[in-house]
Parts: C-alpha cells; structure tokens; sequence
C-alpha cells in the first residue's frame, strides 16, 4: 500500500482546466529516469479526472494498477490522492480532506482564489502528510479520532472510461496533451504495452 502523489488545484468557471498550486509525490518506487515521466503522467490524470468531478462530490478512478482519489470541494478547491490499488479509499478520502483543510489555513481563500500560476503555493506540510499515510494501518488510528468522512457521503467507484466523455480515450488524450513531453507519452504507451501482455486470465 502506497501513495504515490498529492495534488491541490484549483478549479472553476474562470479556468479550462484545474490550476495545480501544490504538488507532493513520492516516486521512489520508479526508476530515476522514469520519475519525470511518471511526474507528468501524475498531472495529467489529476487534470483529467479533476475536470470530471463535480463541485462537493468524490469519486476514485482506477487506472494501469493505481487509483486517483478526487474530490472537489464547493468552494472550488480540490484535491488527488493517487495511490495504488490496496490503498484504501477512506483513508486517502481523510487525507486529501486534512489536506485541504491544511492548505485553506496556511493560505486564506482571498490569495488561492486568485492563483494564476501553477505550483506556487506550495503546502508547507505537503511531504509529511505524504510520508505519514504511508501507512495506512497508523493513519487509520487517526481516522478512528477524527470522523472526518460522515457515513452518508458516497464515494464514487469509477473506472477510467466511465469517467472520459463518450468516444473520448485515454489514449486520444495522451496523444494531443501539451502537459506531455514526447518521452512521457512513450512511456505511457511502452507502459501500458507491457501491462497488456502480463495479463494473466
């Protein structure tokens, strides 16, 4: 069980896309030359998926083995956890809200609502909330204290075409993307070829 990446944006009917104002992953898992890669693929499901979820809802869409943890608040703040698949769900769900909370404190909303340029307000405790649910099982004491995610919100279990528009793939996406560097997007593709042939039935 793993998180991989942290993402804050900002999203609303100003911006075609989400802004991200602050990133935090943890890529040690990948190889240092497939890090870069791995880093802009990270943005680019955050933009994509966030772009999908509507204002106060939250939804988990599972993609090649990992799992983004959306949610979008009403005020228009919103946030990923990216995480593999054992990751559970409430867990990440109680992280991106400590998060957020976290952000909104250390930057009222007079200044993140005018954030125009990304990844510069970064989240001074952005590293440790990474490092700390690592582990699950000890963020899971913290969950227990605070009951930050009421029974009655649902979570909304996706798979990545459900999420696309009709028609639309993650392939066609990939292909016309300007996050992308061309060795990122062969990597998505020599990626998503090797998963393919690994299937096992």
């Amino acid at each position: 069980m793993k998180v991989v990446g942290l993402s804050i944006c900002r999203t609303g009917a100003d911006l075609n896309e989400p802004l991200p104002m602050s990133i935090h992953n943890d890529l040690s898992s990948f190889g240092y030359f497939q890090r870069p890669s791995v880093k802009e693929m990270l943005l680019f499901l955050t933009k994509t998926f966030l772009k999908r979820t509507e204002p106060g809802q939250r939804q988990s869409v599972e993609h090649e083995g990992y799992v983004v943890h959306c949610y979008v608040r009403t005020d228009g703040l919103a946030g990923t956890v990216t995480t593999d698949t054992e990751y559970p769900a409430r867990v990440a769900f109680v992280m991106l809200g400590q998060v957020l909370d976290e952000f909104t404190q250390q930057y009222g909303s007079d200044i993140w609502t005018a954030c125009a340029t990304p990844e510069s307000l970064p989240l001074e405790k952005g590293e440790e909330y990474v490092n700390k649910y690592q582990n699950p099982a000890e963020a899971d004491k913290v969950t227990k204290i605070q009951n930050d995610l009421d029974e009655t919100t649902s979570i909304l279990h996706k798979t990545i075409d459900s999420v696309l528009e009709r028609g639309v793939k993650l392939d066609n996406l990939v292909d016309k993307s300007n996050d992308l560097s061309a060795q990122s997007k062969m990597f998505y593709k020599q990626a998503k070829k090797t998963n393919s042939c690994c299937v096992i039935t």
